[in-house]
């Protein structure tokens, strides 16, 4: 009881705080025109608790004193910073001036835009406040790029790794869970430099290179794996066992994929077997949905800004999801539910009922399909203007998704 209690008054104490630093300048958003740095008190040779970048928020809590605002970082650090750096809105005309020891990498390179690090650990919290206790936001993964704006010294404090003072898209961590990109090279060395009994570390390791393997090129995840592999027969745990071998299935047909034109050949003729009737497309008359199904369970109007479905109204059956345009008596598939009555024809070898297990898919067409760790047991397949994206549960095919680009 009392952790909880602990907790809300923390919560109540962020809001507080947030509310009042909005009293002076409610009406205004403040940035950073360059690089300098969040000062304990209003001078450059005080100590610091932290870095800013170019085009960092911060809020007001004070008024100008002497050349210096007090201010509160994004992630409610308080402290000064040079008046010359505050600004309503930023410009290309900015002159930045660049912190040289400023941890935050700058946008432009392979991964990332923006001011930000990467994640250094497996399966990082992302949490709804600055601590331990809040809500999970998001599970991050070794080697994902996330926004920093402002960095703390302290490897102890948080950092908000979106960058943003609203608390609908805020995310925290511990400073000490984020740097620069780990090296995979490096961290193969590191594991095999372990000791083969030190299964805790190994373990550490080679979760950390089986995340950043996926965050890098494919021809990357069968050596991760493979040491991965070696700890989950250490720790003999039947449940991760199979689900490791899987991964290794699924690595090994990414490591020799196919070329887009071969994968788009692959699929050029792909229907649906719907209740004993081919599809012979993705498309059908509105008559011949009806006649094989039946009225709709459900109608539905969906928003489509991008314009990528035939129409915005939906009709929704056990079996599928369609969209349906009435006055021209064309339906267009969305999503097929696999079952004894429906089946997905890639192409007349490759034949997927509900007898399919995943297994076998990623055996037969693992060199076809992409995959991501964030979704397991989900898989793509391109096509030109859109791709299929199949999913199983409980080792079987559940259900293909036409997904159309916007």
């Amino acid at each position: 009881m009392a952790k909880t209690q602990n907790y809300f008054m923390k919560k109540l104490y962020f809001l507080i705080a947030i509310c009042f630093s909005f009293l002076s300048h409610s009406q205004e958003r403040y940035f950073l025109n360059s690089d300098t740095r969040l000062y304990i008190s209003a001078s450059t040779s005080a100590d610091f608790l932290g870095y800013f970048k170019y085009g960092a928020e911060v809020r007001l809590l004070s008024e100008n004193q002497n050349g210096w605002y007090k201010v509160q970082a994004d992630n409610f650090n308080e402290g000064y910073v040079p008046e010359k750096f505050v600004a309503t809105r930023l410009n290309a005309k900015d002159i930045k001036i660049k912190d040289p020891e400023s941890p935050i990498l700058e946008g432009g390179d392979a991964y990332y835009g923006g001011n930000h690090l990467f994640v250094l650990v497996a399966g990082l919290k992302a949490r709804a406040l600055p601590d331990k206790n809040s809500k999970i936001k998001e599970i991050l993964f070794t080697g994902d790029p996330v926004a920093v704006n402002y960095l703390p010294k302290n490897q102890e404090d948080w950092v908000n790794i979106n960058g943003n003072f609203d608390e609908e898209y805020a995310k925290y961590t511990l400073r000490k869970f984020i740097g620069v990109r780990p090296d995979f090279e490096t961290l193969l060395k590191d594991f095999d430099k372990l000791d083969i009994n030190a299964v805790s570390e190994r373990k550490t390791v080679s979760e950390r290179l089986v995340e950043l393997a996926w965050n890098s090129e494919y021809f990357k995840l069968e050596p991760a794996y493979k040491r991965y592999y070696e700890v989950v027969k250490q720790i003999n745990d039947p449940k991760l066992l199979a689900e490791t071998e899987l991964n290794m299935g699924i690595a090994k047909g990414l490591a020799k994929h196919k070329l887009s034109e071969q994968i788009v050949s692959f699929v050029k003729k792909a229907e649906f077997s719907l209740k004993g009737t081919k599809t012979k497309s993705l498309y059908l008359s509105q008559n011949d949905l009806v006649k094989v199904f039946g009225k709709p369970t459900k109608k539905a109007n969906v928003g489509d800004e991008c314009g990528i479905y035939l129409s915005d109204l939906f009709y929704y059956y056990p079996d599928l999801e369609v969209s349906v345009d009435e006055k021209k008596n064309q339906a267009e598939i969305v999503k097929v539910f696999i079952n004894e009555n429906n089946k997905f024809i890639i192409n007349p070898n490759a034949v997927l009922d509900n007898s399919m297990s995943e297994k076998a898919f990623i055996e037969k067409y693992g060199t076809y399909i992409d995959a991501s760790i964030k979704s397991p047991h989900k898989y793509s397949i391109i096509m030109e203007d859109s791709q299929f994206r199949l999913e199983f549960k409980d080792g079987k095919l559940f259900s293909v998704e036409i997904f159309f680009y916007c």
